[in-house]
């Protein structure tokens, strides 16, 4: 693969929506793009030598708070942004190129939405937000021990409810995950999860939708600079008297990258833009959200192979950028449903839909068994 070879292919993941664009009416707002653009380009010259662990950056939250990024898709009217599905996929992925340790995806996206929903206030503070089980205790609750309140979504009996629970209010066991984010189990009083809010019954399903495209959403954002990073690499390093991007073996590393970033960014940008269109209402979205996370799920796998094979021992020190990126990606891809979870859920959409119905589901996402899984 020539330099320009590998410039095409960077540009060609870069500009993956042109692939999606096929599917999307719209994209993300242009001057809020560019606005986070800078933003994480100068935190990323300016922020911390990473290390094995990762703590919440306060002061990159405040700047966002300052920005109106923390709320950036609540409704205007309940003090947030109102901006949509376009713009929250480009913060998230954007902050995860950054590897900034702030709780965007938790907070607004997933946090902010269940208030929203339940018509609960959301009064300041950071949140975060988990599914207990029926004895009350959740695990792996991301950022937990820095929320000063949780946005617990519990299943009670035949009902929804929604509960905005103080930290002060919970049981709280620190961990951490493959990353090294806080990952906290957290164990609440069963009755202040009784008292919660009851929501519409679409509201749980929903949930894990969200969350799982906004984990494609902040993967494929680090898997994109993750290919930036071994472009320079591979240009800069020099073996045997020449750069180690003319050597083929490296090529193919990089090819197989720049295509599986592709391939997950136009997966992704397409249920995106269906989610912003529709307002999650699209009978289909089941089937986008499902492509988008295999995508990226298997997609992840040989990015971070690849990238690390690429350069080395270099990349597995704590001084390089690598490991602030590839470690999120293996604790993410599989939240909101393992990568098995959803190509089971994606076989069983294309079984029920038959041979007459398969490439109707596979065009609009829509076949007569998968409007029934997905409504």
């Amino acid at each position: 693969m020539s330099d320009g070879m590998m410039s095409d292919a960077a540009g060609n993941a870069r500009r993956a929506g042109g692939f999606a664009h096929l599917a999307a009416p719209s994209t993300a707002d242009p001057d809020v793009v560019a606005m986070l653009t800078e933003l994480f380009d100068d935190y990323r010259a300016t922020r911390p030598a990473p290390g094995a662990t990762v703590d919440l950056d306060r002061g990159l939250w405040a700047s966002l708070e300052d920005l109106g990024l923390t709320r950036l898709t609540g409704s205007e009217s309940a003090g947030g942004s109102g901006a949509g599905w376009l713009e929250a996929a480009a913060l998230l992925g954007l902050s995860a190129a950054a590897g900034a340790p702030v709780p965007v995806a938790e907070h607004d996206v997933l946090g902010g939405w269940l208030l929203e929903a339940a018509g609960l206030p959301n009064d300041g503070g950071i949140r975060t937000v988990c599914r207990p089980d029926p004895s009350g205790v959740a695990l792996n609750v991301t950022w937990a021990r820095d929320a000063s309140r949780i946005v617990a979504l519990w299943e009670d009996r035949d009902e929804w409810r929604v509960a905005d629970v103080p930290l002060d209010r919970v049981g709280l066991e620190e961990g951490r995950n493959l990353a090294g984010e806080p990952s906290d189990t957290v164990e609440f009083d069963l009755l202040d999860l009784e008292d919660g809010i009851v929501v519409a019954h679409g509201i749980g399903e929903q949930f894990h939708h969200r969350g799982a495209l906004a984990r494609s959403a902040q993967v494929v954002g680090a898997m994109e600079r993750i290919l930036d990073v071994v472009l320079t690499h591979v240009r800069d390093r020099v073996q045997f008297g020449r750069p180690i991007g003319r050597f083929q073996a490296v090529q193919h590393l990089v090819s197989d990258i720049a295509a599986e970033t592709a391939l997950a960014r136009a997966a992704t940008d397409a249920a995106v833009a269906r989610a912003a269109a529709s307002d999650w209402q699209d009978r289909g979205m089941l089937f986008a959200v499902g492509v988008a996370k295999s995508c990226v799920g298997h997609g992840a796998s040989v990015v971070v192979r690849n990238a690390h094979q690429v350069l080395g021992a270099i990349g597995t020190t704590l001084e390089h950028e690598l490991h602030t990126l590839t470690k999120p990606i293996l604790a993410r891809r599989s939240e909101y449903g393992s990568v098995h979870e959803w190509d089971e859920t994606l076989t069983s959409l294309a079984t029920s839909a038959g041979r007459d119905r398969l490439w109707t589901l596979v065009t609009t996402g829509r076949a007569k068994s998968a409007d029934r899984a997905g409504s």
